[in-house]
């Protein structure tokens, strides 16, 4: 599986790339649902958004695909990343990833 990553300007620009290409559940809300069942997601794609002074203002924009076939996005901001955070498993999944490349 090829993983892309994108540097878009903001994260609005992101998500309308995404929901072009078909990403259209908000996975954000969903949040459980990932920590409960990650092994059932794939990272297809991920947007990264870096804010030019502020840390605070990063954030990376995952498109992801379930095993089901749903295609969606999660939004994760800077401070995201907390050990029981879906997140956290999202950036796990995209080092493995990219560790398999």
């Amino acid at each position: 599986m090829d993983r892309q990553m994108y540097h878009y300007a903001t994260v609005s620009k992101a998500l309308q790339e995404l929901a072009a290409k078909g990403y259209t559940t908000d996975f954000n809300l969903e949040e459980d649902r990932i920590k409960a069942n990650f092994k059932d997601f794939e990272i297809m794609e991920i947007y990264r958004y870096e804010g030019e002074s502020d840390p605070g203002d990063e954030a990376t924009v995952y498109g992801i695909k379930s095993k089901d076939g749903q295609k969606g996005v999660f939004v994760a901001g800077y401070g995201a990343f907390s050990e029981n955070s879906a997140a956290k498993l999202l950036e796990t999944m995209s080092i493995q990833g990219r560790e398999d490349e």
